[in-house]
């Protein structure tokens, strides 16, 4: 008797299980059903530019697959050549070196979309290992976008001077350049760049004036009243258009001429 009362209490259990299991299908499908988030996990919009970022930065995050095997293609320099390695992100990427500067040994090595950490990993492999004499360093724009997270102005200082003091320990003349202006960045609005901007630019200033690198200003040169770039400079505000290289490639030569002709980093160089 006592198994049989069991073996009822166990199919009522398990009746009711069933029922209650059931009653979770219609909202389990309407939840299926729900349209995709508009952002990705790691808070980029949800598209596939994004998504492919996102990707990327799983399996080689400081895109050393990029430049790797036209690094290894690329000769040693020739003994009184002048090479120049310019590092960045898109607004690098984008410039067209052999226009603004004919005839130069520049090597163009910018990545769309990067961050300081991201350079600062395929530093020795894009710079340092390639054995220019000057390196024009222009990075921090994507730091303040958050392209591979949150991070403090601090934390963009910190990479800057590393690479920076990486080139120095290496013989490699610095050249540092001001973070160009921003308004807004359209792939992440409402940031309020401009401020941000402007005191990493202040920084940059200080830090290379007291180690003896050459500061090289795009900022004061390109910026409107609101701390961003004119439209006549750049269609979307961030990326320069060929009037705003128009402005920055005199002044990256010039801060190159200087850094070649700079004493006091030949002698920080020789430590």
């Amino acid at each position: 008797m006592k198994a049989k009362i069991l073996c009822q209490q166990i199919f009522v259990t398990a009746l009711g299980t069933v029922i209650f299991g059931a009653s979770l299908l219609p909202a389990q499908q309407t939840v299926a059903k729900m349209p995709a988030a508009q952002t990705s996990p790691s808070g980029h919009a949800n598209n596939a530019y994004w998504n492919d970022y996102d990707r990327q930065l799983l399996v080689d995050f400081g895109g050393l697959a990029r430049f790797k095997e036209a690094d290894v293609k690329l000769n040693a320099p020739a003994l009184k050549e002048n090479r120049v390695v310019f590092m960045g992100d898109s607004i690098t990427a984008g410039w067209k070196l052999d226009e603004s500067f004919p005839g130069k040994p520049y090597i163009n090595r910018g990545i769309s979309g990067q961050t300081t950490p991201q350079m600062l990993v395929r530093f020795r492999q894009d710079v340092i290992d390639l054995q220019p004499k000057v390196v024009v360093l222009l990075a921090g724009t994507n730091d303040v976008a958050g392209n591979t997270g949150p991070m403090t102005l601090e934390q963009t200082e910190g990479n800057l001077a590393s690479m920076a003091e990486l080139a120095a320990a290496n013989g490699i003349r610095v050249v540092l350049c001001s973070i160009t202006p921003a308004f807004d960045y359209h792939w992440a609005p409402g940031l309020e760049p401009a401020p941000k901007i402007a005191k990493l630019d202040e920084w940059l200033k200080t830090y290379a004036a007291s180690k003896g690198f050459v500061y090289v200003d795009y900022y004061s040169a390109m910026k409107d009243e609101r701390g961003g770039m004119p439209p006549a400079l750049s269609k979307d505000g961030v990326h320069p258009q060929p009037a705003g290289y128009a402005i920055m490639a005199p002044l990256a030569q010039a801060g190159i001429e200087r850094a070649l002709k700079n004493k006091k980093q030949e002698t920080e160089n020789r430590k």
